[in-house]
Parts: structure tokens; sequence; C-alpha cells
């Protein structure tokens, strides 16, 4: 075999195992890829059936009920609601009237079940995304009420 050909079976083996590397780098991303969904898109079904994401907003105020380790209560954007299900303990800083951000799956009858459930860290704190989302839902509700 002459030395260019070996080197172009060279580049091409290369190339090869670059492409198949990068390969399971994007797949291992893309299954570990978690999105951020508000009540308001849950509603509209803009959040993926049988895979994980994460759901923010308030826990609204009376909803939380406790049966040993599970918990229900309902996350709000004060637009829309969505009751999810937890099986585990809780954060400390978890309390009716504040921010959550857990994350799960949505089932078939429209409960969310949840895998992780995250509390703000402090009095000030609310995840840009979550806090977004409530901006938008409130400007949406006044202006519902104003027409």
């Amino acid at each position: 075999m002459k030395p260019r050909h070996k080197r172009t079976g060279m580049i091409v083996g290369g190339l090869v195992a670059i492409a198949i590397a990068a390969y399971f780098v994007l797949n291992a991303f893309q299954s570990n890829l978690v999105f951020f969904f508000t009540p308001t898109q849950v509603d509209a079904g803009e959040a993926p059936k049988n895979r994980t994401f994460r759901i923010g907003g308030m826990v609204k105020t009376g909803s939380v009920q406790r049966d040993n380790l599970t918990v229900s209560f309902i996350v709000t954007d004060t637009a829309k609601e969505v009751p999810v299900t937890y099986t585990g303990i809780l954060p400390d800083l978890f309390r009716e009237g504040k921010g959550v951000v857990t994350q799960g799956q949505l089932n078939g009858n429209g409960k969310f079940t949840a895998s992780e459930v995250l509390a703000k860290h402090d009095e000030n704190y609310m995840p840009p995304e979550a806090q977004h989302a409530l901006d938008k839902a409130q400007v949406e509700k006044v202006t519902k009420t104003l027409k």
C-alpha cells in the first residue's frame, strides 16, 4: 500500500471515530436535557408527554395535602393550575404561597408526578424562568380583566 493510501485511510478512520464520539455525546446530552414549563404552558399542551420536564410557579395556598411521605399540592402561575404529587421528603423551605420548581412527568390524567422538588432558598429568590412566567401570566390576567 502506498503512503498516500495509508494517510487517506488514517484520515477517514479519524473522521469516523470523531463522528461516532460526537453522536454519543449529543445522544447523552439529549437524554439529560430537561425543559422548564409554566402551568399555563402545560395546560395548553406544550409540555412533552412521557418525558421528564420541570414545572415552576407558586404553591397554591390551602392546596397541600400530606399522607405519610406522599404530598399533593397545586402549582400555579396565577392563571392556570397543575396538580402535583410527590413522594419523599420536601425541602425545609417548601411552603404554601412560596415559589417552587418540580421535576417529573405528566401522567395521562393531567397530574404531574414529581421526582424532585426544589424550593427557593431565600426571601427574594425566584428562578428567572418562574418569575418571568408569573409576570407574564399576571399581565395576561389583567389584560383579560380589562377587556
